[in-house]
Protein backbone atom coordinates (compact mmCIF):
# COMPACT_ATOMS: atom_id res chain seq x y z
CA UNK A 1 0.00 0.00 0.00
CA UNK A 2 1.62 3.65 -0.84
CA UNK A 3 1.47 6.31 1.12
CA UNK A 4 -1.91 8.40 1.72
CA UNK A 5 -3.34 6.22 -0.67
CA UNK A 6 -7.37 5.89 -1.29
CA UNK A 7 -9.44 3.66 0.16
CA UNK A 8 -13.02 3.55 1.28
CA UNK A 9 -15.20 2.75 3.77
CA UNK A 10 -17.68 0.26 2.95
CA UNK A 11 -20.43 -1.75 5.08
CA UNK A 12 -21.59 -5.58 5.34
CA UNK A 13 -25.17 -4.77 4.97
CA UNK A 14 -26.77 -2.52 7.22
CA UNK A 15 -28.08 0.78 6.53
CA UNK A 16 -24.94 2.38 5.14
CA UNK A 17 -24.63 -0.54 2.66
CA UNK A 18 -25.68 -3.32 0.33
CA UNK A 19 -27.47 -6.49 1.24
CA UNK A 20 -25.14 -8.55 -0.63
CA UNK A 21 -22.84 -11.26 -0.78
CA UNK A 22 -19.34 -10.15 0.26
CA UNK A 23 -18.17 -11.20 -3.02
CA UNK A 24 -19.77 -8.57 -5.11
CA UNK A 25 -19.96 -6.24 -2.17
CA UNK A 26 -15.77 -6.31 -2.40
CA UNK A 27 -16.02 -6.02 -6.42
CA UNK A 28 -18.47 -2.72 -6.45
CA UNK A 29 -15.48 -1.64 -3.82
CA UNK A 30 -12.64 -1.49 -6.21
CA UNK A 31 -14.78 -1.06 -9.59
CA UNK A 32 -14.85 2.85 -7.77
CA UNK A 33 -10.67 2.89 -8.44
CA UNK A 34 -10.01 1.63 -4.71
CA UNK A 35 -7.61 -0.91 -3.30
CA UNK A 36 -7.84 -0.82 0.30
CA UNK A 37 -9.94 0.04 3.03
CA UNK A 38 -12.17 -0.08 6.22
CA UNK A 39 -14.84 -3.05 6.85
CA UNK A 40 -17.77 -1.41 8.53
CA UNK A 41 -19.74 -4.29 10.74
CA UNK A 42 -22.90 -2.82 11.75
CA UNK A 43 -24.58 -4.12 15.02
CA UNK A 44 -26.25 -7.56 12.77
CA UNK A 45 -23.41 -8.41 10.67
CA UNK A 46 -22.71 -11.74 10.61
CA UNK A 47 -19.40 -13.04 12.23
CA UNK A 48 -19.64 -16.99 12.43
CA UNK A 49 -17.63 -18.72 10.27
CA UNK A 50 -18.93 -19.22 6.88
CA UNK A 51 -18.99 -14.99 6.65
CA UNK A 52 -15.30 -15.18 7.67
CA UNK A 53 -14.48 -17.89 5.20
CA UNK A 54 -16.51 -15.92 2.16
CA UNK A 55 -14.89 -12.58 3.13
CA UNK A 56 -11.36 -13.68 3.18
CA UNK A 57 -11.80 -15.58 -0.27
CA UNK A 58 -13.39 -11.95 -1.70
CA UNK A 59 -10.65 -9.67 -0.34
CA UNK A 60 -8.10 -12.17 -0.99
CA UNK A 61 -9.52 -12.32 -5.19
CA UNK A 62 -9.99 -8.62 -5.57
CA UNK A 63 -6.52 -8.02 -3.67
CA UNK A 64 -7.79 -5.72 -1.53
CA UNK A 65 -6.29 -4.44 1.50
CA UNK A 66 -8.15 -4.10 4.42
CA UNK A 67 -6.38 -2.11 7.12
CA UNK A 68 -9.67 -1.58 10.22
CA UNK A 69 -12.69 -3.33 11.25
CA UNK A 70 -15.50 -0.51 12.14
CA UNK A 71 -17.35 -1.34 14.80
CA UNK A 72 -21.27 -0.07 14.81
CA UNK A 73 -23.89 -1.12 17.09
CA UNK A 74 -27.62 -2.42 16.98
CA UNK A 75 -29.77 0.66 18.35
CA UNK A 76 -27.57 3.77 17.42
CA UNK A 77 -28.98 6.94 16.62
CA UNK A 78 -27.35 9.88 15.03
CA UNK A 79 -30.52 12.08 14.58
CA UNK A 80 -29.52 14.95 16.87
CA UNK A 81 -27.11 15.30 19.87
CA UNK A 82 -29.36 14.02 22.68
CA UNK A 83 -30.18 10.68 20.02
CA UNK A 84 -26.32 10.50 19.95
CA UNK A 85 -25.71 10.72 23.70
CA UNK A 86 -28.67 8.31 24.72
CA UNK A 87 -27.78 5.52 22.04
CA UNK A 88 -24.34 5.96 20.73
CA UNK A 89 -21.17 3.33 21.74
CA UNK A 90 -20.39 2.37 25.05
CA UNK A 91 -22.40 5.00 27.07
CA UNK A 92 -25.67 3.31 27.40
CA UNK A 93 -25.29 1.50 30.71
CA UNK A 94 -27.96 -1.06 29.15
CA UNK A 95 -26.27 -1.91 26.40
CA UNK A 96 -22.58 -1.96 27.68
CA UNK A 97 -21.84 -5.27 28.37
CA UNK A 98 -23.63 -6.52 25.20
CA UNK A 99 -21.34 -4.39 23.10
CA UNK A 100 -18.02 -4.95 25.03
CA UNK A 101 -18.67 -8.66 24.15
CA UNK A 102 -19.96 -7.75 20.62
CA UNK A 103 -16.28 -5.41 19.87
CA UNK A 104 -14.39 -8.65 21.39
CA UNK A 105 -16.12 -10.43 18.65
CA UNK A 106 -15.45 -8.01 15.69
CA UNK A 107 -11.63 -8.20 17.44
CA UNK A 108 -11.37 -12.16 17.04
CA UNK A 109 -13.64 -11.75 13.57
CA UNK A 110 -10.97 -9.28 12.52
CA UNK A 111 -7.84 -11.45 13.35
CA UNK A 112 -9.26 -14.35 11.22
CA UNK A 113 -8.98 -11.55 8.61
CA UNK A 114 -5.48 -10.56 9.16
CA UNK A 115 -7.27 -6.77 9.36
CA UNK A 116 -4.71 -4.77 11.88
CA UNK A 117 -7.10 -2.39 13.82
CA UNK A 118 -10.50 -1.86 15.06
CA UNK A 119 -12.41 1.30 15.46
CA UNK A 120 -15.28 2.81 17.16
CA UNK A 121 -17.44 5.65 18.35
CA UNK A 122 -17.43 4.90 22.12
CA UNK A 123 -20.07 7.65 22.85
CA UNK A 124 -19.77 11.23 24.20
CA UNK A 125 -17.55 10.92 26.85
CA UNK A 126 -19.05 12.76 30.27
CA UNK A 127 -16.45 15.75 31.39
CA UNK A 128 -15.67 15.27 34.48
CA UNK A 129 -12.96 12.18 34.78
CA UNK A 130 -14.64 10.93 37.93
CA UNK A 131 -17.75 10.78 36.65
CA UNK A 132 -18.96 6.88 36.67
CA UNK A 133 -19.43 6.53 32.97
CA UNK A 134 -16.21 8.04 32.28
CA UNK A 135 -14.56 5.51 34.79
CA UNK A 136 -16.52 2.66 33.74
CA UNK A 137 -15.77 3.36 29.51
CA UNK A 138 -12.31 3.82 30.18
CA UNK A 139 -12.03 0.65 32.16
CA UNK A 140 -13.83 -0.99 29.16
CA UNK A 141 -11.61 0.72 26.70
CA UNK A 142 -8.86 -0.71 28.65
CA UNK A 143 -10.48 -4.45 28.06
CA UNK A 144 -10.70 -3.51 24.45
CA UNK A 145 -7.21 -2.63 23.98
CA UNK A 146 -5.96 -5.42 25.47
CA UNK A 147 -8.10 -7.96 23.36
CA UNK A 148 -6.83 -6.35 20.75
CA UNK A 149 -2.90 -6.44 21.83
CA UNK A 150 -3.74 -9.74 21.81
CA UNK A 151 -4.15 -10.04 18.63
CA UNK A 152 -1.44 -7.47 17.47
CA UNK A 153 -3.90 -5.13 16.75
CA UNK A 154 -4.88 -1.46 17.01
CA UNK A 155 -8.33 0.21 18.34
CA UNK A 156 -8.93 3.44 17.45
CA UNK A 157 -11.37 6.19 18.71
CA UNK A 158 -13.13 7.96 15.99
CA UNK A 159 -13.74 11.19 16.63
CA UNK A 160 -16.32 14.22 16.84
CA UNK A 161 -18.35 13.52 20.09
CA UNK A 162 -15.76 15.50 22.09
CA UNK A 163 -13.34 18.28 21.89
CA UNK A 164 -9.47 16.87 21.06
CA UNK A 165 -8.46 17.69 24.27
CA UNK A 166 -10.82 15.97 26.14
CA UNK A 167 -10.18 13.12 23.64
CA UNK A 168 -6.12 13.35 24.29
CA UNK A 169 -6.91 13.02 28.09
CA UNK A 170 -9.00 10.13 27.65
CA UNK A 171 -6.22 8.59 25.83
CA UNK A 172 -3.77 9.36 28.53
CA UNK A 173 -6.02 7.86 31.35
CA UNK A 174 -6.34 5.01 29.53
CA UNK A 175 -2.73 4.21 28.79
CA UNK A 176 -2.61 1.55 26.26
CA UNK A 177 -0.02 1.86 23.58
CA UNK A 178 -2.38 0.22 20.62
CA UNK A 179 -5.14 2.89 21.85
CA UNK A 180 -5.22 6.03 19.26
CA UNK A 181 -7.74 7.98 17.21
CA UNK A 182 -9.38 7.54 13.49
CA UNK A 183 -9.91 11.06 12.97
CA UNK A 184 -12.48 12.28 11.00
CA UNK A 185 -12.53 16.05 10.25
CA UNK A 186 -16.12 16.42 9.30
CA UNK A 187 -17.25 15.17 12.70
CA UNK A 188 -15.43 17.94 14.14
CA UNK A 189 -17.80 20.19 12.13
CA UNK A 190 -20.75 18.08 12.08
CA UNK A 191 -20.65 17.70 16.30
CA UNK A 192 -19.06 21.58 16.69
CA UNK A 193 -16.92 20.52 18.73
CA UNK A 194 -13.77 22.24 17.18
CA UNK A 195 -11.60 23.10 13.94
CA UNK A 196 -10.37 19.94 12.32
CA UNK A 197 -6.88 21.39 11.38
CA UNK A 198 -6.65 22.57 15.12
CA UNK A 199 -8.15 19.07 16.44
CA UNK A 200 -5.84 16.81 14.37
CA UNK A 201 -2.78 18.65 15.59
CA UNK A 202 -3.95 18.09 19.15
CA UNK A 203 -3.99 13.99 18.32
CA UNK A 204 -1.30 14.16 15.99
CA UNK A 205 0.51 11.82 18.31
CA UNK A 206 -2.41 9.35 18.31
CA UNK A 207 -3.70 9.01 14.67
CA UNK A 208 -3.61 5.62 13.15
CA UNK A 209 -6.53 6.33 10.50
CA UNK A 210 -8.17 8.61 8.70
CA UNK A 211 -11.42 9.50 7.08
CA UNK A 212 -12.17 11.79 4.37
CA UNK A 213 -15.71 13.61 4.92
CA UNK A 214 -16.74 16.59 4.86
CA UNK A 215 -19.77 18.75 6.25
CA UNK A 216 -21.05 21.93 7.34
CA UNK A 217 -21.87 22.80 10.73
CA UNK A 218 -25.40 23.13 12.66
CA UNK A 219 -27.41 25.84 12.35
CA UNK A 220 -29.93 25.43 15.54
CA UNK A 221 -28.57 23.84 18.91
CA UNK A 222 -28.78 20.36 19.57
CA UNK A 223 -28.67 19.44 16.32
CA UNK A 224 -26.33 18.10 14.46
CA UNK A 225 -24.67 19.76 10.82
CA UNK A 226 -24.80 17.82 7.61
CA UNK A 227 -22.31 15.91 5.17
CA UNK A 228 -21.89 17.10 1.84
CA UNK A 229 -19.45 16.09 -0.96
CA UNK A 230 -16.20 15.85 -0.60
CA UNK A 231 -14.91 19.44 -0.73
CA UNK A 232 -18.18 21.15 -0.70
CA UNK A 233 -17.84 21.55 3.22
CA UNK A 234 -15.81 23.43 5.36
CA UNK A 235 -13.28 21.10 6.22
CA UNK A 236 -10.92 22.35 3.24
CA UNK A 237 -9.62 18.95 2.19
CA UNK A 238 -6.47 20.70 0.69
CA UNK A 239 -5.58 22.22 4.44
CA UNK A 240 -6.45 18.74 5.12
CA UNK A 241 -4.36 16.44 3.00
CA UNK A 242 -1.19 19.04 3.69
CA UNK A 243 -1.43 18.69 7.34
CA UNK A 244 -1.58 14.92 7.67
CA UNK A 245 1.17 14.53 5.70
CA UNK A 246 3.17 17.49 7.52
CA UNK A 247 2.58 15.65 10.39
CA UNK A 248 4.11 12.43 9.14
CA UNK A 249 0.78 10.66 8.13
CA UNK A 250 1.61 8.03 5.81
CA UNK A 251 -1.54 5.66 6.50
CA UNK A 252 -4.81 5.27 4.10
CA UNK A 253 -6.96 8.26 3.19
CA UNK A 254 -10.49 6.70 3.62
CA UNK A 255 -13.66 7.95 1.78
CA UNK A 256 -16.71 7.80 4.34
CA UNK A 257 -19.95 9.00 2.80
CA UNK A 258 -22.85 8.37 4.40
CA UNK A 259 -25.59 7.71 1.84
CA UNK A 260 -26.46 5.05 -0.01
CA UNK A 261 -27.32 4.04 -3.98
CA UNK A 262 -26.00 6.00 -6.89
CA UNK A 263 -25.69 9.25 -5.61
CA UNK A 264 -23.08 8.14 -2.90
CA UNK A 265 -21.31 5.92 -5.78
CA UNK A 266 -21.24 9.31 -7.79
CA UNK A 267 -19.82 11.32 -4.45
CA UNK A 268 -17.34 8.48 -3.96
CA UNK A 269 -15.90 8.88 -7.74
CA UNK A 270 -15.51 12.41 -7.23
CA UNK A 271 -13.90 11.66 -3.64
CA UNK A 272 -11.26 9.47 -5.42
CA UNK A 273 -10.50 12.05 -8.15
CA UNK A 274 -9.88 14.51 -5.56
CA UNK A 275 -7.62 12.89 -2.96
CA UNK A 276 -5.31 11.25 -5.74
CA UNK A 277 -4.91 15.06 -7.10
CA UNK A 278 -4.40 16.32 -3.86
CA UNK A 279 -2.15 13.32 -2.45
CA UNK A 280 -0.11 14.14 -5.47
CA UNK A 281 1.36 17.59 -4.01
CA UNK A 282 0.95 16.60 -0.21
Amino acid sequence: MKPLEVGLLFWAGGALGEEKPPAEIVESVVSLGVRCGQLGLHGEADLGAASRSLWQTAISANHLTVVTAVVSFSGESYADVEAVERTVGYLPPATRAEREQRTFEVSDFAAELSIPGLAAHIGALPEDPRDSDYVAIRDLVRRICDRCANHGQTFALETGQEPAEALRQFILDVDRSNLGVNFDPANMVLYGSGEPMSALETVRDWVIRVHCKDGVAPTEPGQLGSETPLGQGEVGMERYVSKLSAIGYRGPLVIEREIVGEAQRADIRHAVALLNQLRQSA
